[in-house]
Parts: structure tokens; C-alpha cells; sequence
């Protein structure tokens, strides 16, 4: 049985979870699905990333982000899968969640199976208990039409158990790699480049780490802070660079697409985030053979750094402990780049996008079991996804 799936994308701008499921929807057409993904723009620097097997559908007129955007998205979906249905509907990530409470009251026999992804921490610090609680309601009420929920962590599993009050939480590593490994490039032991990247949001806490390398600049003026990434943010870095200055210590070269040879040129990889899921790029910078340090605002920090040598945790906020960190680091023999890289083998995307699907047939089984059908696919009267922009 081909697997028709479809996939909500806000637009394509710049962002963990849309870099995911770009990855996977190119990863699931090359295994031979029926792919489309349902977008409300085509905006972004992420839009070269598909691949033309990849099916695309635009709303139109486009759905610019803001307030009550992913929920207008979700109806436009909606609409859409009604007309040219698919088997599985992919929800990716929390910022998505709208989309699956959009297809409350649509009949089951009609609407796709329901598949949302949990990105982000479903805790994060200095929400406080009432903030916490209507989260928690909330989110039940958003991802109650979901026939699955997929996590990206053992922890995060148990966790969504218990606040989501569900049975039907997988756990499903994040697709962070390539199928082909590339093998790591050995650290020069004159390297004194550290690297973080990401979008320039307060979410990413980059003015905490340019307070840190404040210290470690003062330590020796050798070492060098390489900032990948932009975002409305990118004007008030600057300031605080050249407050602290920085200037000539510092760079900001932009969004680039392929964040391995940045990689290959650094001695090690920051993660300065306030709250995160399960980054990818913690991932990626170890499987180029770089030790993170990276606050202690995700479950990858224990699962893949608690070993000897891939890297340090430190405290959400806390500038001089980064800072120290840092500089621990850089003290250290540099750690063997082929150990580091083996450790994260389960991350590549061939075999995550294979339990995906098995996921996804699973659920289909169980689905024509329970309505007693013997159809090929769930739905009657379907043609392949059109990608040609509709009016919503």
C-alpha cells in the first residue's frame, strides 16, 4: 500500500521544526509515499530545501504568520484534505498543534489518521503553576483528535503520559542526520572558534552567551565567537557586541543552509537556549565530532552529553557558568571526533523516517480494522495531491 501523506507547514522560514519535516517529507517520497506538504506560504529560506518528489499546495491567498494564523491554516487544511484526502496528516512540532483541533467534528471515515509531533518542552521554567496547569488543559484540548503523539525522548514520553493523560505517546528519536554519514574532520588543536547558531529570537538566549564570551574573551584574544543564524534579534546582538567590545571577536555572517563546515572549523558548539525540545543541532555538532556546552534546557543534555567528553551542562541564564564552561573546555585534550559521532548512529533520517511509516501502517491497520473496511486506502474518490496554489 503507497502511504498518501500530508504534512502542515506554516512557510518555510527559518526553524528547527520546519527543517525536520522538510527532511522527512523528502525521506518518506524517496521510500515511496505520496507526500504533499499543505503550507500558507511559500516564504522562507527553507523553501529550496524540498525536493520537487515532494508534493506542494499553497493557500491562496497566502496565510502570513500572526495571532490566530495556525489556526486559520488548520481550517484551510481541513478544507483542502477534504477534497483530495491522505491517509496520515503530520503535525509538526507544538507551534502546529492548531492544525489537528481543526478537524474536530469531521467524520472519521473522511478525515486523515492524526499524527502530531511534541517539539518543545511540555515544562519550561518561569511558567509558574497556574501557567503550567492551563498549558496542560490547553494542550489536551488542542491534540484530542490526535491519534498518535510522538515524542522525541524516552523522557519526553513519560512525560507527555502523564500531563496529556494519554496511551498512545511513541517516542521516536529526531531526524537530524543524513543518511550518509560524513565522516568528522580532526579539530585543529590551535582552533579557538566557538559556534552557536540558530534564529535570532529571545528563545535562543544568544545575549547570554555574548555575555559569556565576554569572559572567555578576556581570557585570550584568540578565541573567537562565530554566531550562524538571523532573526529580529540580529540588531540588538550587534549593540551588545560593540557595548562589550566585541567587535572584532565576534562575527555574524547570516543564515547559511549546511551547517557542517562551520562545524568542521570550530573547536566546539554552544547551545545558550532558554527551553528547547530536542535540538537537532546538538546532533549535528556531534556528529561532526564537537563537544557541546550547552544549558540545560533539554532532555539531549543528559541523554547525550552525560558522557565523558562530548560535553558540559550549565545552568539556563547564567552567564558566568557558561563562560566557565567554556573555558573548561577549551583547557581539555580535544575529545576523539569519531567516538562522539558514533553516539548519535540513531539519528539519521533513512531509519527514523522508517519507524515513522511502520507508525503510520500501524495505525492504518488498526483504523480499517475498527470501521470494517477492506479499502486499499481509508478514503473513496481520491486523486493525488494537487500543487497547485487553491483558494481556501
Amino acid at each position: 500500500m503507497t502511504l498518501r501523506i500530508a504534512i502542515a507547514l506554516h512557510d518555510f522560514s527559518l526553524g528547527g521544526t520546519e527543517r525536520i519535516a522538510i527532511r522527512l517529507a523528502n525521506q518518506w517520497a524517496a521510500d515511496g509515499a505520496e507526500v504533499v506538504v499543505l503550507a500558507g506560504s511559500e516564504r522562507g529560506e527553507l523553501r529550496r530545501l524540498l525536493d520537487e518528489t515532494v508534493m506542494l499546495w499553497v493557500a491562496s491567498p497566502p496565510i502570513a504568520r500572526r495571532p490566530g494564523s495556525v489556526a486559520r491554516l488548520g481550517r484551510a487544511v481541513r478544507r483542502r484534505l477534504a477534497q483530495t484526502p491522505a491517509d496520515v496528516l503530520f503535525v509538526p512540532g507544538n507551534y502546529h498543534w492548531p492544525v489537528a483541533a481543526a478537524f474536530r467534528g469531521m467524520a472519521r471515515r473522511r478525515r486523515p489518521l492524526i499524527v502530531a509531533q511534541l517539539s518543545n518542552a511540555l515544562r519550561k521554567p518561569g511558567r509558574g503553576k497556574l501557567g503550567q496547569f492551563l498549558f496542560e488543559v490547553r494542550t489536551r484540548w488542542r491534540l484530542r483528535d490526535a491519534d498518535a503523539i510522538v515524542a522525541l525522548s524516552e523522557p519526553d514520553k513519560r512525560l507527555a503520559d502523564q500531563l496529556l493523560r494519554r496511551r498512545d505517546v511513541v517516542a521516536i528519536p529526531l531526524p537530524a542526520l543524513s543518511a550518509s554519514p560524513i565522516p568528522p574532520v580532526p579539530v585543529d588543536p590551535a582552533c579557538r572558534l566557538i559556534l552557536a547558531a540558530g534564529r535570532f529570537v529571545p528563545q535562543k538566549g544568544f545575549d547570554v552567551l555574548i555575555r559569556a564570551f565576554a569572559i572567555v574573551a578576556q581570557q585570550d584574544e584568540r578565541n573567537r565567537l562565530l554566531l550562524v543564524g538571523d532573526g529580529p534579534q540580529r540588531a540588538m546582538l550587534e549593540r551588545q557586541i560593540r557595548t562589550l567590545g566585541l567587535t572584532g571577536q565576534v562575527d555574524l555572517p547570516g543564515y547559511v543552509e549546511d551547517l557542517r563546515p562551520c562545524l568542521d572549523r570550530a573547536r566546539m558548539f554552544v547551545l545558550p537556549s532558554r527551553f528547547e525540545g530536542y535540538p537537532a543541532v546538538i546532533i549535528e555538532a556531534v556528529a561532526a565530532g564537537r563537544p557541546v556546552v550547552t544549558t540545560a534546557c533539554t532532555p539531549a543534555a543528559d541523554e547525550l552529553l552525560t558522557m565523558g567528553g562530548a560535553g558540559r551542562v550549565v545552568p539556563i541564564e547564567d552567564a558566568e557558568a557558561m563562560a566557565a564552561a567554556i573555558l573548561a573546555q577549551l583547557a581539555v585534550p580535544i575529545p576523539d571526533p569519531g567516538a562522539l559521532a558514533d553516539r548519535v548512529e540513531p539519528f539519521r533520517i533513512d531509519a527514523v523516517a522508517r519507524r515513522y511509516e511502520a507508525l503510520f501502517r500501524d495505525l492504518l491497520r488498526r483504523e480499517r480494522s475498527r470501521i470494517g473496511t477492506g479499502d486499499e486506502h481509508r478514503f473513496d474518490g481520491a486523486d493525488g495531491p494537487d500543487v497547485r496554489p487553491d483558494a481556501v
